[in-house]
């Protein structure tokens, strides 16, 4: 469904393939191997399945013993029919009624949906096409296999909808990056069906859904489902590319290897194949790498670099005392072109964007996280839980304080609530303005401000009202509000005002950061010091230590010199993988810290250093939104 291409490149080890490690990731911090764990507990005197995965023939015909009997219940069971094969994630059998359930790590509001199919019953809806095209292939096979069954096809869901009626069902399923296990994840001894309480998961038929993929085939109506599958297959087992040609497709490829790579990359061989390019000139800036893609249609119309937009291509449309949208769009194109890798500003209004700012300026940096399966009882799937915070203080003298922190990871511990209040009290030390970074920390005070209204701490209403001083009500929220402090947004500052090539359209404070310190001679000769000599305070960094390192000339971005969270797992790749999940957007390698520190069994020293990394990336969080302000301020007024 993404692209039939790759099946060609699927399992040839020459390829490079990051989607291996990244899907791993991706069920991690998604909780998918969690669900699929618990969803297993819930189907009790299941026999699991276990063999070889390639051994395909062996394992359909030990599906077949099994289903040899009236009632049944198997995990994944697996089906081979002509070449194609499918194992199930959860089989319950009853006379010659089959239930066919996928296990997905994906929320749904169980009171309110009614269908993944629009009013008319004829386009699927939603959102999950995958999931639902999954389970239909599925279906297929399984159906060809045994034709005198009558399947019933199922998604088995979080129920976003539910509350969890026991403490510590997260840490029942505890994730272990160095397991064996094939999911990664480890439960609880002596674990039972009762421990688990009330169900969080639900069941959504799919029956419709599933009928209108094998009888319509809604994503490419000229062919069949059973047409487009013996079209896969021909090709896979020929070992025949089925190249459906290049595009905006083609900008996640996981068959993409970089120049240094002794494995061959599907992505140039595609480019090089459909364009007669050699690769060097493959490599040239992307029309698909504009800021918010502007420009699909002239990918439909076969350009493909950016170097071939013209102005006749691309309307700049102008937006008062601001950069707009189509202005960032165009100054992306026009500077990588032309090859001007010097930094935009719109000093005017950046000027007096900075002129009307009060101090004492205050930024804050919040860590928080969203599971499937939560750890404290009366909690919801993928709740939020804030459990730390960076507050930065820029003085009028330009004196910067790291004045407060907050971290609270102690097992069973609830942390909103003395998160909120901890906040505030650091808050509310002064009257000046407050940052922050996009728009995750609005979004989590009023996730808090809902939980404080149906709690009762005695101290709410004062809580409410600071929440309401700070922030500005969201759609969730029924009350309106738009406090007098509402946080300002620095990165909409930096959308507004500024463009730098260096940061490749994206305006996420990793990107930005080593735009502003390559482009700042204020930064570049304040930060190559020791923090004792720079009026900097750091609660986590000694006063010898130097944020900002040369390297072949160029500035090192002070994240790349801290040690990844954790030894296993790359803190960059989780945050880019966390930022596409939306239940679970921000999470980052901060989420999966909090989990393992909700484990009483880690030792002291581990629990330790896991504290002292957190404290140190979310330090640099806040002091990286201070080194953008002062980047701004040197270029207005210096």
């Amino acid at each position: 469904m993404d692209c039939p291409t790759k099946l060609y490149y699927t399992r040839k080890p020459e390829y490079e393939n990051s989607a291996d490690t990244d899907s791993f990731l991706e069920q991690l911090a998604q909780g998918g191997f969690q669900v699929e764990e618990l969803a297993r507990m819930e189907h009790p005197r299941s026999i699991a399945l276990i063999g070889d995965d390639y051994d395909y023939q062996k394992l359909a015909d030990e599906t077949r013993k099994l289903l040899t009997q009236d009632e049944v219940k198997i995990f994944e069971p697996a089906f081979l029919f002509n070449g194609l094969f499918i194992r199930v994630d959860i089989l319950v059998k009853k006379g010659n009624k089959v239930r066919l359930l996928e296990v997905k790590a994906k929320s749904v509001s169980r009171e309110r949906h009614e269908s993944y199919l629009n009013s008319k019953g004829n386009k699927l809806q939603g959102g999950i096409d995958h999931y639902l095209y999954d389970v239909a292939f599925q279906k297929y096979v399984m159906q060809s296999c045994y034709p005198e069954l009558e399947i019933s096809s199922f998604l088995k869901l979080v129920n976003k909808d539910a509350v969890t009626s026991v403490d510590g069902l997260h840490q029942s399923f505890k994730v272990v990056a160095d397991s064996n296990l094939r999911t990664g994840i480890e439960k609880r001894e002596g674990l039972t069906k009762e421990d688990l309480g009330d169900s969080i998961l639900c069941e959504v038929n799919i029956d419709a859904e599933v009928d209108l993929i094998l009888n319509q085939n809604p994503i490419d109506e000229a062919l069949s489902f059973e047409e487009m599958l013996n079209l896969f297959r021909s090709h896979y087992r020929e070992d025949r590319k089925l190249f459906i040609g290049i595009g905006g497709h083609c900008k996640g490829c996981e068959f993409k290897s970089e120049p240094a790579s002794k494995k061959k990359s599907g992505f140039h061989e595609c480019w090089a194949e459909e364009l007669k390019l050699p690769v060097s000139a493959i490599d040239e800036p992307k029309i698909y790498d504009v800021w918010y893609n502007p420009a699909k249609k002239l990918i439909e119309e076969g350009k493909y670099f950016m170097k071939e937009i013209s102005e006749e291509d691309f309307t700049v449309k102008p937006e008062a005392g601001k950069l707009s949208r189509s202005e960032r769009q165009w100054l992306q194109i026009e500077k990588t072109v032309q090859d001007d890798n010097s930094p935009y500003f719109d000093l005017e209004n950046l000027r007096a964007e900075l002129a009307s700012w009060k101090f004492p300026l205050n930024f804050i940096d919040f860590e928080t996280t969203a599971v499937a399966l939560p750890f404290f009882k009366d909690m919801r799937p993928y709740e939020q839980l804030a459990f730390q915070f960076s507050h930065h203080i820029v003085h009028e003298d330009g004196r910067v304080e790291h004045f407060n922190e907050y971290l609270n990871t102690e097992p069973g511990e609830y942390p909103n609530f003395d998160f909120i209040r901890a906040l505030k009290k650091s808050l509310t030390s002064n009257d000046g303005n407050v940052f922050r970074y996009h728009n995750h920390e609005n979004t989590i005070v009023n996730v808090i401000y809902d939980q404080l209204r149906n709690s009762a701490e005695p101290d709410k209403e004062e809580l409410l009202q600071f929440i309401e001083t700070i922030s500005h009500n969201t759609s969730r929220n029924a009350k309106s509000w738009k406090g007098e402090r509402d946080m300002i947004d620095l990165q909409k500052t930096v959308v507004k005002y500024y463009y730098d090539p260096g940061t490749g359209g994206s305006n996420s404070i990793k990107a930005v950061l080593p735009a502003v310190l390559h482009s700042s001679s204020y930064l570049l000769e304040k930060y190559q010091k020791p923090l004792s000599e720079i009026d900097v305070s750091s609660k986590n960094f000694d006063p010898d230590h130097i944020f900002l390192r040369m390297e072949n000339g160029k500035a090192v971005s002070p994240y790349k010199a801290l040690p990844p969270v954790f030894e296993n797992w790359d803190s960059d790749k989780l945050e880019e993988i966390t930022e596409s999940i939306p239940e679970i957007a921000d999470g980052g390698a901060a989420l999966f810290a909090y989990q393992k520190l909700q484990f009483p069994d880690l030792s002291a020293p581990e629990r330790e250093a896991i504290n002292l990394a957190l404290l140190r990336y979310c330090e640099l969080d806040t002091l990286a939104m201070v080194m953008i302000y002062e980047y701004f301020r040197e270029v207005c007024y210096f």
